[in-house]
């Protein structure tokens, strides 16, 4: 039984796909009372907007309640409280506690000390789980299936959280990996290795370029706030930029995701081409999320 989801390498094959076919029946019906009388807490201790309200609404949607804040500001660790002394104290008034934290490795701390189950919606530039499934849900949900799929991922592939959870559960289905990035902000050495001992190519570049072969560009913003050094940010930042001029001859399938926000990576004339998923993807993160806390909270 999922007790906690603290990285994507929590779950077993078996266990994504059981929560991706569950996601599809709350596509169906995604107003119940299957969480009512379960109270989760909502602790974002950095900003966010889609990953809250999708919980948040989750939580709502199945009749259950949500207590807990949206900035650090508003919490006891702007007091100088302890992050472990904060989840000891909100988990005695929870049945499962869903958090966002600048630091990474802040999930399994949470984990370590909390009497009710946790659920990382993003630890600093380690992992996202979360958004790993709906990312997979997505996916799914254009391509008909996961196995042996064409798929790029540009941007920030260095700090991108997103990305790192998802190469880890798609190495899972044997895809083929086209990694778009600067140098400087190519995927970890460790996460390459993983996929290329899992079985699956791995190619390099640091211009978009033809498209024609992929299913999915997974596209990602350099993120300024993981940057120490804001000249290197900027050195780097506006390097890869999605045009409809890179959307030529591409499948009829295929289609562009993005976890957002975005900032200037994806030309705005983009969003009305059909391969545009970017905001339908967003929609995805509500089942998801709800099956995920069905899963949690009811076995």
């Amino acid at each position: 039984m999922l007790k906690s989801l603290i990285s994507i390498d929590d779950l077993s094959e078996a266990q994504i796909n059981q929560l991706l076919k569950k996601a599809q029946q709350f596509e169906l019906n995604h107003h119940s009372d299957q969480l009512k009388g379960k109270v989760v807490a909502s602790l974002f201790f950095e900003p966010s907007t889609r990953t809250r309200l999708s919980f948040e609404s989750a939580i709502s949607y199945l009749g259950g309640s949500v207590i807990g804040f949206a900035s650090a500001d508003t919490s006891s660790q702007s007091k100088g409280e302890s992050l472990e002394d904060t989840i000891r104290a909100i988990s005695q008034y929870a049945d499962a506690i869903v958090i966002r934290h600048g630091e990474a490795g802040s999930a399994s701390r949470a984990q370590a000390v909390s009497g009710v189950p946790i659920v990382n919606a993003g630890d600093g530039s380690n992992e996202h789980p979360t958004q790993t499934l709906l990312d997979l849900y997505s996916i799914q949900s254009t391509q008909g299936g996961l196995e042996g799929l064409n798929i790029a991922l540009a941007g920030d592939l260095k700090y991108g959280r997103t990305v790192h959870s998802l190469v880890k559960a798609l190495t899972r289905y044997r895809i083929n990996f086209t990694l778009i990035a600067d140098d400087y902000l190519q995927l970890p050495q460790d996460l390459v290795k993983l996929a290329q001992d899992s079985g699956c190519q791995v190619q390099f570049r640091s211009s978009i370029g033809q498209l024609d072969k992929q299913d999915i560009l997974y596209m990602t913003r350099v993120q300024k706030e993981r940057f120490d050094d804001p000249a290197k940010y900027f050195e780097v930042a506006g390097r890869l930029k999605l045009s409809l001029e890179d959307l030529v001859d591409t499948k009829e399938t295929f289609r562009v995701l993005h976890p957002l926000p975005r900032v200037d990576e994806i030309d705005l004339a983009v969003d009305k081409h059909p391969a545009a998923y970017y905001f339908e993807q967003v929609r995805n993160g509500l089942y998801v999320r709800q099956a995920l806390l069905y899963t949690i909270l009811n076995g």
